[in-house]
């Protein structure tokens, strides 16, 4: 199984280069549009590395969904079937982690460019609405199976993703006050030395 997700893995790879030049152009847009309305609002500008890292994600995503297969290359398949694809074979394991695997940036990027409360809940239904998007168009263009499993597993991994990026926002959190702490201590320590000296 894991030989099937890492060649699947360094397959994927393969679009970053698309993800760029696509992600990249849309990136510059968004960023614009939405600082010229929220200088209107007269709210902070949003910040260009979260929006762009996102921007390029979705292009390597919706690249590997579709671009990936030729369009009629799947035949029309609806399953409705929870847990279908799991334990049928190494193969379809892969499919089903990879699944898993691939919205976990979702997830986490989603967290990331938009820091409000309730962000992992937001971050995972939206994750779900996004996959469900997905698999619908696969099934019109012919491009992939209507799985359940697909919007399960995918929603799982936004799931992760926006937990990963609580996780890491808190341990930031918790360093730089540790820093600060430090810094105090260190400098309370340094103000008694040199009254010390001075008596």
């Amino acid at each position: 199984m894991i030989k099937y997700i890492d060649a699947d893995m360094s397959q994927a790879l393969g679009y970053l280069p698309y993800g760029l030049a696509v992600g990249l152009p849309v990136a510059v847009f968004v960023v614009l549009l939405m600082n010229t309305v929220r200088k209107r609002k007269q709210k902070p500008p949003v910040k260009w590395v979260p929006v762009t890292v996102f921007c390029v994600y979705i292009a390597v995503m919706l690249a590997i969904t579709f671009l990936s297969r030729e369009s009629g290359s799947r035949s029309d398949v609806l399953d409705l079937k929870l847990f279908s694809t799991w334990g049928i074979n190494d193969r379809n394991n892969a499919f089903v982690i990879e699944n898993v695997l691939l919205f976990i940036p979702y997830g986490f990027l989603y967290c990331w460019n938009f820091p409000r409360k309730k962000r992992i809940l937001r971050c995972t239904l939206l994750g779900a609405v996004t996959s469900l998007g997905i698999e619908t168009m696969q099934l019109l263009t012919g491009r992939g199976y209507f799985q359940i499993d697909d919007i399960v597993t995918n929603t799982l991994g936004a799931l992760i993703g926006g937990l990963l990026y609580a996780g890491c926002s808190a341990l930031g959190r918790f360093c730089m006050r540790t820093a600060a702490k430090s810094k105090v201590r260190d400098n309370l320590k340094a103000a008694k030395e040199e009254e010390e000296t001075r008596v």
